[in-house]
């Protein structure tokens, strides 16, 4: 029996593709003894047969095809504008928590006016809304010495 009708028999046993079959290069006096599929099952049993792990194929490709000359259509139409709404929101609220715990902003009434601010769309980013934090001293600066 042939190595590729090893390898395809081998492939169909682990349910894989015929690629990600691995054959032992340094035994190949036992490849060709083999006969029957029964074989085949006793070689990957020992170890001589492998299945090798995934290729991340899917990721490549995709971060392949997604520079500007592939893109069709706005920004506004390739995310829905509610998706990037949520998407900058539920990261700015983050930050107001982190800030928070951290003990880096001081719990007052005006952390509730942020908390609206953000909801109403008022920064557009994480900085401006640091910025903001800074320009209206709720920001507390530890120095360490």
């Amino acid at each position: 029996m042939g190595k590729d009708t090893i390898k395809r028999l081998a492939a169909s046993i682990l349910k894989v593709g015929i690629s990600r079959v691995w054959l032992d290069p340094n035994n190949q006096k036992r490849f060709e003894e083999v006969l029957t599929r029964e074989d085949v099952k006793k070689l990957i049993q020992e170890g001589l047969i492998k299945k090798l792990p995934p290729t991340p194929r899917r990721k490549i490709q995709k971060t392949k095809s997604s520079g500007y000359g592939s893109r069709k259509g706005t920004r506004k139409t390739r995310m829905k504008q509610k998706q990037m709404w949520m998407a900058k929101v539920r990261a700015q609220r983050k930050l107001l928590k982190k800030l928070l715990k951290e003990g880096k902003l001081q719990k007052s009434p005006m952390i509730k006016k942020v908390y609206r601010k953000i909801k109403a769309n008022q920064f557009r980013s994480k900085k401006i809304l640091l910025n903001y934090l800074k320009e209206n001293n709720l920001l507390i600066e530890k120095t360490e010495k």
